[in-house]
């Protein structure tokens, strides 16, 4: 658990595919963001349960998830999703070109630079494609500190997500990343990717031109 002034940012890894379940909870409101219900819905309820205790150490009321954002479409990021919104009653959001290949019914198509509203924080989508032509990373820039990126499948530490070598995608996924992550976000921004272990932008920065070349 990450502990900021204003929200927690909660993570459980699920199935074996190490997929990332993230969770914003605002102290202040009780408002929260699932972002990437992927599997194993009773890790998430456990999920939502504890970030429901974060705001209940300093609010009165009931924590309530206000929106469930899939970063992408494929079907790893998106098998808990249709227990999640029956369990919330809660909105979902998608990147719109990914919508048609997500099963469960999305409510908010977002574009890239959309700004999302909550009570305590927001988050601003920024459209990364390639991996798939609607991924979307999710920005929470932290008044207090230093901002987080929550990249789906299209950065991690190392590199950029899989375009299963197709020379057009990783074009569109790095020119992306590059001009829309790397040269709008600074070098302490925190990354949380869709996957594994997070890094920062600073760690990764100089290694863009390495990826460049190779490919991938």
């Amino acid at each position: 658990m990450i502990d900021l002034t204003d929200v927690t940012i909660r993570s459980v890894s699920v199935s074996a595919m190490d997929n990332n379940v993230y969770l914003l909870t605002s102290k202040t409101s009780g408002d929260q963001v699932l972002i990437d219900a992927a599997d194993d819905f009773s890790a998430i309820r456990k999920l939502l349960d504890e970030g429901a205790a974060d705001y209940a150490q300093g609010g009165t009321g009931q924590a309530q998830v206000k929106l469930i954002v899939t970063t992408h479409s494929h079907w790893d990021h998106v098998r808990a999703l249709t227990e999640a919104v029956e369990a919330t009653g809660a909105p979902t959001a998608a990147g719109t070109e990914d919508i048609d290949a997500i099963a469960v019914p999305t409510d908010i198509a977002l574009e890239h630079g959309d700004i999302r509203w909550f009570d305590g924080f927001e988050l601003e989508a920024i459209k990364l494609r390639g991996h798939t032509p609607g991924s979307v990373a999710l920005l929470y820039r932290d008044p207090h500190g230093p901002a987080h990126l929550f990249t789906g499948d299209s950065l991690f530490p190392g590199g950029v997500g899989n375009t299963d070598k197709d020379p057009a995608r990783f074009a569109s996924l790095y020119r992306d990343v590059v001009d829309r992550v790397f040269a709008y976000l600074p070098d302490d921004t925190v990354v949380h990717p869709g996957h594994g272990k997070g890094t920062t932008l600073g760690a990764e920065r100089p290694h863009l031109q390495e990826w460049k070349e190779r490919g991938w």
